[in-house]
């Protein structure tokens, strides 16, 4: 009984290796178009052009046009929803940051049990192949989740500068259609959990 569970087991963890081995890969790709648009934004930013903030601001006049009731309400609404696009945008990442170490271990575990097979039946070739694979695997996890985690830091600090920004905007509109808000117009600061927690 115990040698069918072990064959089955042996199956399966077999059976995961090239998914796993191309989920790794996908994940380096991943990173590396992050990092290029990361690089591409960070020069538009320094150019002083925020393509989110103009969005925003266009998104403001819209609903300053429109004759609708209750703008204080909708203001605050489209504030909460540009807090949750951010969010989402991070998530991306985040989830980059909590899998890649994850692949990277999967793919060193199963192809060190194949070639641990390959060791025992003398083909000593294949049980090499098998360990570069493993180690390589290791390390792109790793370098993903690293590259994912200093991506993450620089667009969480852009995006709580964006959000105050948007709040300042908000309030300003709100203000100058007349409205005195209660309280200033806030978003729920969602971005302040932990990034390798997130």
């Amino acid at each position: 009984m115990t040698r069918i569970f072990e064959e089955f087991l042996f199956a399966v963890s077999s059976a995961l290796y090239l998914p796993v081995i191309a989920l790794v890969s996908v994940l380096c790709l991943y990173v590396l178009w992050a990092v290029g648009a990361l690089g591409t934004d960070a020069v538009v930013r320094l150019k002083r052009r925020n393509p989110v903030l103009a969005g925003f601001s266009r998104r403001i006049e819209e609903q300053l046009r429109s004759k609708e009731p209750h703008l204080d309400v909708r203001l605050e609404r489209l504030l909460q929803e540009m807090e949750l696009d951010a969010i989402q945008r991070l998530d991306r990442i985040r989830f980059v940051i909590k899998v890649g170490p994850a692949l990277g271990l999967m793919g060193t575990l199963i192809p060190m049990g194949i070639s641990l097979g390959a060791l025992a039946q003398g083909n000593v070739p294949q049980m090499a192949t098998s360990m570069v694979t493993a180690f390589t695997a290791t390390v792109a996890g790793l370098a993903c989740s690293v590259g994912a985690y200093l991506i993450a830091l620089i667009r969480e600090k852009w995006a709580r500068a964006d959000l105050r920004e948007m709040e300042f905007m908000t309030e300003l509109a709100a203000r100058g259609a007349g409205i005195e808000t209660k309280e200033p117009m806030e978003v729920s600061h969602a971005l302040s959990a932990p990034t390798a927690a997130a």
